[in-house]
């Protein structure tokens, strides 16, 4: 089984991180893990296909905005607030809010 990659904290990049939250979905699964809990992947968009999700999942975790983990066949996300808030306070923030 292959390891996830996840950046560290210094190597998040600004440039990185938005390209992953200017996508709906990804935005909306970021949304969704807002809370701060370790959810299974497929409770998180249940209702889109997982060979498009996917795709979507690596985007977010190689840009730093969540962190994946595997446990048997499962895999399971987290948005990584705390990291992100200490490199770029205050950004996930204005990115979660409702829009207008």
């Amino acid at each position: 089984m292959a390891v996830l990659h996840h950046p560290d904290v210094e190597d998040l990049r600004l440039v990185d991180v938005l390209a992953a939250l200017g996508h709906p979905l990804r935005l909306e699964i970021t949304r969704a893990l807002a809370s701060g809990e370790e959810r299974f992947c497929g409770e998180v968009m249940p209702d889109i296909p997982k060979s498009s999700m996917t795709h979507h999942w690596r985007a977010l975790r190689e840009s730093g905005v969540i962190r994946q983990r595997r446990a048997g066949r499962r895999l399971y996300l987290t948005l990584r607030r705390d990291d992100l808030e200490s490199r770029f306070p205050g950004l996930l923030d204005i990115a979660l809010r409702d829009e207008p």
